[in-house]
């Protein structure tokens, strides 16, 4: 069972109180054209006003992605527990329930969760039981068990979690793969079960995607000191959509900018090819730089008086 909906227009009308401020400032982050929220302070839940609010916060659903709303719940302080668990059970107990609805929840659920998991948390730690437990104030009391049609989550994500680069995570296929069942599972997804299987999935994959993100840039941070100290100024960058000739300074600045961008979409995809391009051009840099270092070390000799020679 999942945690009950609100059973009457005075906890309906609480819930989208709750909701109000964050729809708000939604609008007004992404200029949505909606008429002004019908939840004010003079606001008195009844059966008419509940359901007059209702289809505003529909209008501003359908106007909503979800990548928009992923940005915004990230950087927000207004994201706290307590609204999340308002935000879940928004969506997860509408009568008629969209795709976009589906992936504001699977996302909303790895977000409660990260939120009130314990920071040092283990990945031995992260099983079936411990992810329920935690979403129980949204998902109700469960005896979680990995539903039959969802048996290769856990194949996916063991093929993940060997991956040592991030090329090496793009071309495991793990991500089209989960989002893939995600789509399939259709109404099947809002099954108690599912969610909680899908919420620990998201949630690893999540955490191997970003300690491969952090070790990509950071690798690329060092092959470019590394190639300063050795007189580079710039490199050939093409394959990552950059010039022939990209300085070395603006890389770093891009690389920091990826930092923030990719904390907030992990799912990015083009730039995401370019980082990992990106690392793959620095890699190239550094290993050509080491092969013609002798070359160059052999040409600065020989141009010196009597270079080459012995005495």
């Amino acid at each position: 069972m999942t945690a009950s909906a609100p059973t009457s227009f005075e906890e309906q009308g609480a819930t989208l109180c709750a909701l109000q401020p964050m729809y708000a400032a939604l609008v007004r982050e992404f200029v949505i054209e909606v008429s002004a929220c019908p939840i004010d302070e003079a606001f008195i839940p009844s059966s008419e006003t509940v359901k007059h609010a209702e289809a505003w916060f529909k209008q501003v659903d359908v106007q909503i992605q979800v990548h928009q709303l992923r940005q915004f719940l990230q950087t927000t302080p207004l994201a706290n527990e307590l609204v999340l668990r308002h935000l879940l059970l928004h969506h997860m107990h509408k009568t008629a329930k969209s795709s976009s609805d589906r992936d504001k929840t699977d996302f909303l659920l790895v977000q409660y969760f990260s939120l009130c998991a314990p920071s040092g948390l283990e990945d031995a730690d992260l099983d079936l039981d411990y992810v329920a437990q935690v979403l129980e104030p949204v998902l109700g009391p469960q005896e979680p068990k990995l539903p039959a049609w969802l048996a290769s989550l856990e194949t996916i994500m063991q093929s993940a979690a060997r991956s040592r680069r991030l090329s090496e995570l793009l071309h495991s296929g793990a991500l089209e793969q989960g989002r893939k069942l995600k789509t399939q599972s259709a109404a099947r997804y809002f099954e108690p079960s599912a969610m909680v299987a899908f919420a620990r999935f998201s949630f690893m994959i999540r955490r191997i995607f970003f300690r491969l993100m952090h070790e990509d840039l950071n690798a690329i941070q060092d092959g470019l000191r590394e190639l300063e100290r050795r007189g580079v100024d710039t490199i050939d960058c093409r394959r990552a959509q950059f010039s022939a000739e990209e300085p070395i300074g603006r890389l770093r600045m891009i690389c920091q900018s990826w930092k923030v961008m990719f904390h907030a979409e992990y799912s990015s995809g083009q730039p995401l090819r370019m980082l990992v391009d990106l690392r793959a051009a620095v890699d190239d840099a550094l290993q050509n730089g080491a092969r013609n270092q002798p070359l160059a070390a052999g040409a600065a000799a020989s141009a010196k008086p009597g270079g080459g020679t012995k005495e």
